[in-house]
Protein backbone atom coordinates (compact mmCIF):
# COMPACT_ATOMS: atom_id res chain seq x y z
CA UNK A 1 0.00 0.00 0.00
CA UNK A 2 2.56 2.37 1.31
CA UNK A 3 4.57 1.70 -1.86
CA UNK A 4 1.89 2.13 -4.28
CA UNK A 5 0.72 5.75 -2.88
CA UNK A 6 4.62 6.44 -2.85
CA UNK A 7 4.57 5.18 -6.91
CA UNK A 8 2.02 7.92 -7.28
CA UNK A 9 3.23 10.30 -5.11
CA UNK A 10 4.95 12.77 -8.03
CA UNK A 11 1.98 13.20 -9.77
CA UNK A 12 0.23 13.81 -6.33
CA UNK A 13 3.13 16.78 -5.98
CA UNK A 14 2.42 17.74 -9.24
CA UNK A 15 -1.86 18.41 -8.63
CA UNK A 16 -0.69 20.11 -5.33
CA UNK A 17 1.72 22.62 -6.31
CA UNK A 18 -0.28 23.08 -9.65
CA UNK A 19 -3.75 22.73 -9.33
CA UNK A 20 -4.25 23.53 -5.22
CA UNK A 21 -2.07 26.60 -5.29
CA UNK A 22 -3.99 27.95 -8.18
CA UNK A 23 -7.12 27.99 -6.68
CA UNK A 24 -5.67 28.78 -3.46
CA UNK A 25 -3.99 31.64 -4.95
CA UNK A 26 -6.96 32.36 -7.34
CA UNK A 27 -4.84 32.81 -10.47
CA UNK A 28 -3.65 29.28 -12.64
CA UNK A 29 -1.35 31.94 -13.82
CA UNK A 30 0.77 31.79 -10.36
CA UNK A 31 2.39 28.96 -10.61
CA UNK A 32 3.52 28.17 -14.38
CA UNK A 33 2.69 24.71 -15.02
CA UNK A 34 6.56 23.53 -16.78
CA UNK A 35 7.47 24.67 -13.01
CA UNK A 36 5.55 22.52 -11.19
CA UNK A 37 6.36 19.15 -13.84
CA UNK A 38 9.93 20.17 -12.70
CA UNK A 39 9.61 20.29 -8.98
CA UNK A 40 7.45 16.87 -9.55
CA UNK A 41 10.08 15.68 -11.96
CA UNK A 42 13.31 16.08 -9.40
CA UNK A 43 11.01 14.68 -6.90
CA UNK A 44 10.01 11.65 -9.18
CA UNK A 45 13.77 11.29 -9.29
CA UNK A 46 15.00 11.39 -5.97
CA UNK A 47 12.39 8.81 -4.82
CA UNK A 48 12.70 6.13 -7.53
CA UNK A 49 15.45 4.46 -5.13
CA UNK A 50 16.97 1.12 -5.70
CA UNK A 51 19.09 2.44 -8.73
CA UNK A 52 21.88 4.72 -9.46
CA UNK A 53 21.12 8.38 -10.48
CA UNK A 54 22.20 8.09 -14.13
CA UNK A 55 20.18 4.86 -14.58
CA UNK A 56 16.89 6.56 -12.72
CA UNK A 57 17.52 9.80 -15.29
CA UNK A 58 18.16 7.67 -17.90
CA UNK A 59 14.34 6.01 -17.39
CA UNK A 60 12.84 9.42 -17.33
CA UNK A 61 14.60 10.42 -19.98
CA UNK A 62 13.62 7.61 -22.32
CA UNK A 63 9.84 8.46 -21.15
CA UNK A 64 10.28 12.43 -22.19
CA UNK A 65 11.68 11.08 -25.34
CA UNK A 66 10.05 7.91 -26.44
CA UNK A 67 8.19 7.57 -30.18
CA UNK A 68 5.03 8.79 -29.21
CA UNK A 69 6.33 11.60 -27.24
CA UNK A 70 8.42 12.84 -30.25
CA UNK A 71 5.55 12.27 -32.91
CA UNK A 72 3.56 14.65 -30.82
CA UNK A 73 6.38 17.05 -30.49
CA UNK A 74 6.79 16.79 -34.16
CA UNK A 75 2.82 17.38 -35.03
CA UNK A 76 3.78 20.72 -32.17
CA UNK A 77 6.23 22.11 -34.48
CA UNK A 78 4.89 21.55 -37.76
CA UNK A 79 1.51 23.01 -36.36
CA UNK A 80 3.10 26.06 -34.47
CA UNK A 81 4.62 26.98 -37.98
CA UNK A 82 1.34 26.27 -40.13
CA UNK A 83 -0.53 28.72 -37.64
CA UNK A 84 1.97 31.74 -37.67
CA UNK A 85 2.50 31.73 -41.20
CA UNK A 86 -1.28 31.57 -41.57
CA UNK A 87 -1.69 34.57 -39.21
CA UNK A 88 0.86 36.24 -40.60
CA UNK A 89 -0.46 35.91 -44.48
CA UNK A 90 -3.75 36.70 -42.89
CA UNK A 91 -5.09 33.41 -43.91
CA UNK A 92 -7.21 33.20 -40.10
CA UNK A 93 -8.93 36.26 -40.93
CA UNK A 94 -9.61 35.52 -44.60
CA UNK A 95 -11.11 31.99 -43.32
CA UNK A 96 -12.87 33.63 -39.75
CA UNK A 97 -14.59 35.93 -42.59
CA UNK A 98 -15.75 33.42 -44.21
CA UNK A 99 -17.16 32.06 -41.56
CA UNK A 100 -19.20 34.73 -39.99
CA UNK A 101 -20.67 35.13 -43.71
CA UNK A 102 -21.79 32.34 -44.39
CA UNK A 103 -23.30 31.16 -40.36
CA UNK A 104 -25.59 33.36 -38.65
CA UNK A 105 -24.56 34.79 -35.78
CA UNK A 106 -27.07 32.60 -33.44
CA UNK A 107 -25.59 29.63 -34.95
CA UNK A 108 -21.92 30.05 -34.56
CA UNK A 109 -21.34 28.39 -30.86
CA UNK A 110 -23.49 24.84 -32.05
CA UNK A 111 -22.00 25.10 -36.51
CA UNK A 112 -18.16 24.79 -34.66
CA UNK A 113 -19.36 22.06 -32.76
CA UNK A 114 -21.17 20.40 -35.54
CA UNK A 115 -17.78 20.70 -37.56
CA UNK A 116 -15.62 19.64 -34.87
CA UNK A 117 -17.65 16.39 -34.54
CA UNK A 118 -18.08 15.75 -38.68
CA UNK A 119 -14.14 16.01 -39.07
CA UNK A 120 -13.45 14.12 -36.36
CA UNK A 121 -15.34 11.50 -37.17
CA UNK A 122 -13.98 11.66 -40.58
CA UNK A 123 -10.21 11.34 -39.92
CA UNK A 124 -10.70 9.59 -36.01
CA UNK A 125 -8.32 11.95 -34.03
CA UNK A 126 -8.83 14.93 -31.57
CA UNK A 127 -5.85 16.22 -32.61
CA UNK A 128 -5.75 16.35 -35.66
CA UNK A 129 -9.47 18.33 -35.54
CA UNK A 130 -7.59 21.02 -32.76
CA UNK A 131 -5.21 21.65 -35.02
CA UNK A 132 -7.16 22.54 -37.87
CA UNK A 133 -9.78 24.49 -36.39
CA UNK A 134 -8.76 26.29 -32.97
CA UNK A 135 -7.09 29.24 -35.03
CA UNK A 136 -10.68 29.72 -36.12
CA UNK A 137 -12.60 29.34 -33.48
CA UNK A 138 -10.07 32.00 -31.53
CA UNK A 139 -10.71 34.63 -34.30
CA UNK A 140 -14.49 33.86 -34.31
CA UNK A 141 -14.02 35.08 -30.52
CA UNK A 142 -12.14 37.88 -30.85
CA UNK A 143 -14.65 39.28 -33.80
CA UNK A 144 -17.44 38.22 -32.15
CA UNK A 145 -16.15 39.12 -28.36
CA UNK A 146 -16.77 35.77 -26.81
CA UNK A 147 -14.37 33.96 -24.69
CA UNK A 148 -11.64 32.60 -26.15
CA UNK A 149 -11.39 29.96 -24.14
CA UNK A 150 -15.17 28.68 -24.22
CA UNK A 151 -14.73 28.91 -28.37
CA UNK A 152 -11.76 26.71 -28.35
CA UNK A 153 -13.25 24.31 -25.65
CA UNK A 154 -16.10 24.15 -28.00
CA UNK A 155 -13.90 22.68 -30.43
CA UNK A 156 -11.54 20.33 -28.02
CA UNK A 157 -15.17 18.77 -27.12
CA UNK A 158 -16.31 17.78 -30.46
CA UNK A 159 -12.84 16.39 -31.46
CA UNK A 160 -13.59 13.85 -29.14
CA UNK A 161 -16.74 12.83 -30.66
CA UNK A 162 -14.93 11.01 -33.68
CA UNK A 163 -12.37 10.00 -31.41
CA UNK A 164 -14.68 8.33 -29.48
CA UNK A 165 -16.96 7.11 -31.94
CA UNK A 166 -14.87 6.85 -35.49
CA UNK A 167 -14.04 3.49 -36.95
CA UNK A 168 -10.36 4.84 -37.68
CA UNK A 169 -9.71 5.88 -34.16
CA UNK A 170 -6.64 4.45 -32.83
CA UNK A 171 -8.96 4.34 -29.56
CA UNK A 172 -11.77 2.32 -31.12
CA UNK A 173 -9.11 -0.29 -33.30
CA UNK A 174 -7.12 -0.73 -29.29
CA UNK A 175 -10.88 -1.16 -27.52
CA UNK A 176 -12.19 -3.71 -29.69
CA UNK A 177 -8.63 -5.46 -30.23
CA UNK A 178 -8.32 -6.10 -26.70
CA UNK A 179 -12.01 -6.73 -25.84
CA UNK A 180 -12.08 -9.18 -29.31
CA UNK A 181 -15.11 -7.77 -30.94
CA UNK A 182 -16.05 -6.55 -34.06
CA UNK A 183 -15.71 -2.20 -34.47
CA UNK A 184 -19.35 -1.88 -35.82
CA UNK A 185 -20.87 -3.77 -32.83
CA UNK A 186 -18.56 -1.64 -29.95
CA UNK A 187 -20.20 1.28 -32.67
CA UNK A 188 -23.82 0.61 -32.27
CA UNK A 189 -23.04 0.23 -28.51
CA UNK A 190 -21.09 3.70 -28.08
CA UNK A 191 -24.04 5.58 -30.41
CA UNK A 192 -26.29 4.64 -27.77
CA UNK A 193 -24.29 5.96 -25.13
CA UNK A 194 -22.67 8.96 -25.75
CA UNK A 195 -25.58 10.45 -28.96
CA UNK A 196 -27.86 11.56 -26.66
CA UNK A 197 -25.15 13.87 -24.35
CA UNK A 198 -23.99 14.71 -28.04
CA UNK A 199 -27.61 16.05 -29.33
CA UNK A 200 -27.86 17.25 -25.15
CA UNK A 201 -24.56 19.98 -25.51
CA UNK A 202 -25.50 20.82 -29.30
CA UNK A 203 -29.17 22.27 -28.14
CA UNK A 204 -26.96 23.90 -24.90
CA UNK A 205 -24.67 25.74 -27.85
CA UNK A 206 -27.67 26.78 -29.67
CA UNK A 207 -29.28 27.95 -26.61
CA UNK A 208 -25.60 29.58 -25.19
CA UNK A 209 -25.79 31.18 -29.10
CA UNK A 210 -29.26 32.77 -29.46
CA UNK A 211 -27.99 36.17 -28.23
CA UNK A 212 -24.71 36.27 -30.25
CA UNK A 213 -24.68 38.28 -33.49
CA UNK A 214 -22.21 38.63 -36.27
CA UNK A 215 -19.97 41.52 -36.25
CA UNK A 216 -21.63 44.39 -38.41
CA UNK A 217 -18.95 44.75 -40.20
CA UNK A 218 -17.43 41.35 -41.65
CA UNK A 219 -14.19 42.07 -43.87
CA UNK A 220 -13.97 40.98 -47.26
CA UNK A 221 -13.89 37.14 -47.78
CA UNK A 222 -10.60 36.65 -49.45
CA UNK A 223 -10.93 33.37 -51.17
CA UNK A 224 -7.13 32.53 -52.31
CA UNK A 225 -6.20 33.16 -48.29
CA UNK A 226 -8.76 30.57 -47.29
CA UNK A 227 -7.56 28.21 -49.89
CA UNK A 228 -4.38 26.79 -47.45
CA UNK A 229 -6.85 26.02 -44.55
CA UNK A 230 -9.50 24.71 -46.92
CA UNK A 231 -6.66 22.60 -48.05
CA UNK A 232 -6.01 21.61 -44.46
CA UNK A 233 -9.65 20.55 -43.86
CA UNK A 234 -10.03 18.71 -46.82
CA UNK A 235 -6.91 16.27 -47.02
CA UNK A 236 -7.67 15.84 -43.40
CA UNK A 237 -11.39 15.00 -43.96
CA UNK A 238 -10.10 12.22 -46.34
CA UNK A 239 -7.49 10.90 -43.21
CA UNK A 240 -4.34 11.72 -44.70
CA UNK A 241 -1.54 11.87 -41.97
CA UNK A 242 -2.02 14.72 -39.94
CA UNK A 243 1.95 15.69 -40.66
CA UNK A 244 1.87 15.67 -44.01
CA UNK A 245 -1.17 17.43 -43.92
CA UNK A 246 0.14 20.56 -42.00
CA UNK A 247 3.47 20.44 -43.98
CA UNK A 248 0.75 20.91 -47.06
CA UNK A 249 -0.55 23.84 -45.29
CA UNK A 250 2.80 25.45 -44.77
CA UNK A 251 3.76 24.64 -48.51
CA UNK A 252 0.36 26.93 -49.47
CA UNK A 253 1.16 29.82 -46.63
CA UNK A 254 4.72 29.99 -48.37
CA UNK A 255 3.49 30.25 -51.77
CA UNK A 256 0.49 32.44 -51.69
CA UNK A 257 1.78 34.09 -49.39
CA UNK A 258 5.30 35.22 -51.36
CA UNK A 259 2.98 35.03 -54.93
CA UNK A 260 0.12 38.10 -53.31
CA UNK A 261 3.22 39.83 -51.93
CA UNK A 262 2.33 39.37 -47.91
CA UNK A 263 5.77 38.68 -47.17
CA UNK A 264 9.46 37.40 -48.74
CA UNK A 265 10.87 33.63 -48.54
CA UNK A 266 12.86 35.14 -45.23
CA UNK A 267 9.34 36.68 -44.23
CA UNK A 268 8.01 33.28 -44.50
CA UNK A 269 11.05 31.66 -42.78
CA UNK A 270 10.54 33.81 -39.93
CA UNK A 271 7.02 33.68 -39.44
CA UNK A 272 7.57 30.05 -39.14
CA UNK A 273 10.39 30.45 -37.08
CA UNK A 274 8.28 32.64 -34.54
CA UNK A 275 5.52 29.94 -34.50
CA UNK A 276 7.78 26.89 -33.67
CA UNK A 277 9.15 28.85 -30.95
CA UNK A 278 6.21 29.86 -29.65
CA UNK A 279 5.67 26.13 -28.76
CA UNK A 280 8.85 25.77 -26.75
CA UNK A 281 6.63 25.83 -23.48
CA UNK A 282 4.10 23.52 -25.21
CA UNK A 283 7.50 20.69 -26.49
CA UNK A 284 8.62 21.53 -22.59
CA UNK A 285 5.70 20.56 -20.84
CA UNK A 286 5.41 17.14 -22.82
CA UNK A 287 8.78 15.81 -22.37
CA UNK A 288 8.62 16.76 -18.54
CA UNK A 289 4.97 14.88 -18.75
CA UNK A 290 6.64 11.64 -20.56
CA UNK A 291 9.26 11.32 -18.29
CA UNK A 292 7.40 11.83 -14.80
CA UNK A 293 4.58 9.35 -15.80
CA UNK A 294 7.40 6.64 -17.17
CA UNK A 295 9.14 6.78 -13.63
CA UNK A 296 5.75 6.49 -12.17
CA UNK A 297 5.10 3.30 -14.69
CA UNK A 298 8.67 1.82 -12.98
CA UNK A 299 7.85 2.54 -9.47
CA UNK A 300 4.58 0.23 -10.08
CA UNK A 301 2.02 3.25 -9.89
CA UNK A 302 0.16 1.72 -12.77
CA UNK A 303 -0.11 -1.80 -11.45
CA UNK A 304 -0.56 -0.73 -7.87
CA UNK A 305 -4.29 1.53 -9.65
CA UNK A 306 -4.98 -1.83 -10.95
CA UNK A 307 -4.23 -4.01 -8.20
CA UNK A 308 -6.70 -2.08 -5.60
CA UNK A 309 -9.53 -1.35 -8.09
CA UNK A 310 -9.61 -5.32 -9.10
CA UNK A 311 -9.45 -6.00 -5.68
CA UNK A 312 -13.80 -5.85 -4.90
CA UNK A 313 -15.14 -6.68 -7.75
CA UNK A 314 -18.07 -8.98 -7.28
CA UNK A 315 -20.55 -8.54 -10.09
CA UNK A 316 -21.43 -7.49 -13.33
CA UNK A 317 -21.83 -3.88 -12.65
CA UNK A 318 -18.82 -3.49 -9.92
CA UNK A 319 -17.08 -4.73 -12.89
CA UNK A 320 -18.41 -2.28 -15.42
CA UNK A 321 -17.42 0.25 -12.87
CA UNK A 322 -13.71 -1.67 -12.53
CA UNK A 323 -13.02 -1.31 -15.96
CA UNK A 324 -14.02 2.62 -16.06
CA UNK A 325 -12.29 3.48 -13.32
CA UNK A 326 -8.87 1.18 -14.51
CA UNK A 327 -8.96 2.80 -17.72
CA UNK A 328 -9.91 6.40 -16.48
CA UNK A 329 -6.72 6.15 -13.52
CA UNK A 330 -4.31 5.05 -16.05
CA UNK A 331 -5.01 7.29 -18.54
CA UNK A 332 -4.37 10.38 -15.54
CA UNK A 333 -1.10 8.46 -15.22
CA UNK A 334 -0.28 8.41 -19.21
CA UNK A 335 -2.00 11.47 -20.78
CA UNK A 336 -2.54 9.09 -23.26
CA UNK A 337 -6.27 7.58 -24.34
CA UNK A 338 -4.88 5.07 -26.70
CA UNK A 339 -1.64 3.98 -24.01
CA UNK A 340 -4.38 3.90 -21.40
CA UNK A 341 -6.31 1.40 -23.06
CA UNK A 342 -3.74 -0.65 -24.40
CA UNK A 343 -2.37 -0.81 -20.65
CA UNK A 344 -5.45 -2.44 -18.89
CA UNK A 345 -7.16 -3.78 -22.00
CA UNK A 346 -6.09 -7.39 -20.91
CA UNK A 347 -7.20 -7.47 -17.48
CA UNK A 348 -10.27 -5.11 -18.60
CA UNK A 349 -11.26 -8.56 -20.65
CA UNK A 350 -10.03 -11.08 -18.06
CA UNK A 351 -12.71 -9.07 -15.84
CA UNK A 352 -15.25 -8.94 -18.28
CA UNK A 353 -15.51 -12.63 -18.90
CA UNK A 354 -15.35 -13.49 -15.20
CA UNK A 355 -18.30 -11.72 -14.80
CA UNK A 356 -20.19 -11.65 -18.00
CA UNK A 357 -19.75 -8.25 -19.15
CA UNK A 358 -20.70 -7.87 -23.35
CA UNK A 359 -17.28 -7.41 -24.67
CA UNK A 360 -19.28 -4.89 -26.79
CA UNK A 361 -19.84 -2.90 -23.76
CA UNK A 362 -16.67 -3.33 -22.53
CA UNK A 363 -15.03 -2.19 -25.67
CA UNK A 364 -17.16 1.42 -25.37
CA UNK A 365 -16.95 1.62 -21.77
CA UNK A 366 -13.08 1.51 -22.44
CA UNK A 367 -13.28 4.10 -24.81
CA UNK A 368 -15.63 6.19 -24.01
CA UNK A 369 -14.01 6.42 -20.19
CA UNK A 370 -10.71 7.22 -21.79
CA UNK A 371 -11.64 10.13 -23.97
CA UNK A 372 -13.60 11.59 -21.02
CA UNK A 373 -10.42 11.26 -18.67
CA UNK A 374 -8.16 12.82 -21.75
CA UNK A 375 -10.66 15.75 -22.81
CA UNK A 376 -10.49 17.19 -19.36
CA UNK A 377 -6.53 16.56 -18.14
CA UNK A 378 -4.95 19.80 -18.81
CA UNK A 379 -1.44 18.17 -19.32
CA UNK A 380 -3.06 15.81 -22.05
CA UNK A 381 -2.02 16.87 -25.82
CA UNK A 382 -5.25 18.04 -26.86
CA UNK A 383 -5.54 20.45 -24.49
CA UNK A 384 -2.22 21.41 -24.32
CA UNK A 385 -2.07 22.15 -28.12
CA UNK A 386 -5.41 23.99 -28.07
CA UNK A 387 -3.66 25.89 -25.47
CA UNK A 388 -0.39 26.71 -27.51
CA UNK A 389 -2.20 27.42 -30.39
CA UNK A 390 -4.16 30.39 -28.92
CA UNK A 391 -2.04 31.82 -25.77
CA UNK A 392 -3.95 30.31 -23.18
CA UNK A 393 -3.49 28.46 -19.79
CA UNK A 394 -4.76 25.03 -20.41
CA UNK A 395 -7.03 25.01 -17.56
CA UNK A 396 -8.60 27.87 -18.93
CA UNK A 397 -10.44 25.58 -20.72
CA UNK A 398 -11.63 22.98 -18.86
CA UNK A 399 -14.59 24.54 -17.20
CA UNK A 400 -16.12 25.06 -20.80
CA UNK A 401 -15.66 21.54 -21.69
CA UNK A 402 -19.34 20.14 -21.40
CA UNK A 403 -19.08 18.12 -24.10
CA UNK A 404 -16.34 15.42 -22.20
CA UNK A 405 -17.81 15.81 -18.94
CA UNK A 406 -21.63 14.72 -20.41
CA UNK A 407 -20.48 11.64 -22.10
CA UNK A 408 -18.67 10.62 -18.57
CA UNK A 409 -21.66 11.33 -16.73
CA UNK A 410 -23.93 9.40 -19.76
CA UNK A 411 -21.53 6.43 -19.51
CA UNK A 412 -21.66 6.41 -15.89
CA UNK A 413 -25.33 6.18 -16.23
CA UNK A 414 -25.21 3.42 -18.48
CA UNK A 415 -23.35 0.99 -16.24
CA UNK A 416 -25.95 2.20 -13.28
CA UNK A 417 -28.93 1.70 -15.24
CA UNK A 418 -28.10 -1.66 -16.80
CA UNK A 419 -28.35 0.50 -20.46
CA UNK A 420 -28.42 -0.76 -22.88
CA UNK A 421 -30.61 -3.24 -21.98
CA UNK A 422 -29.71 -5.55 -24.95
CA UNK A 423 -25.93 -5.43 -24.19
CA UNK A 424 -26.14 -5.51 -19.99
Amino acid sequence: MKKGLLALSPLIVFIVLYLVTSIIARDFYKVPITVAFMVASIYAVCIFSGRPLKERIEVYSQGAGNSQMMLMIWIFVLAGAFANSAKAMSSIDATVNMALALLPGQMLLAGLFLAACFISLSIGTSVGTIVALTPIAAGIAQQTGTPVAMMTAVVVGGSFFGDNLSFISDTTIMATSTQGCKQSDKFRVNSFIVLPPALLILAVYIVMGADMASPQHVGEVEMLKVIPYLAVLVTAIMGINVMVVLALGIALTGLIGICNGTFDVFGWFQSMGTGIMGMGELIIITMMAGGLLEIIKHMGGITFIIRRITLHVHSKRGAELSIAGLVSLVNLCTANNTVAILTVGGIAKHIGDRYGVDNRKAASILDTFSCMTQGIIPYGAQLLMAAGLTQLNPISLVPYLYYPFAIGAAALMAILLRYPKRYS
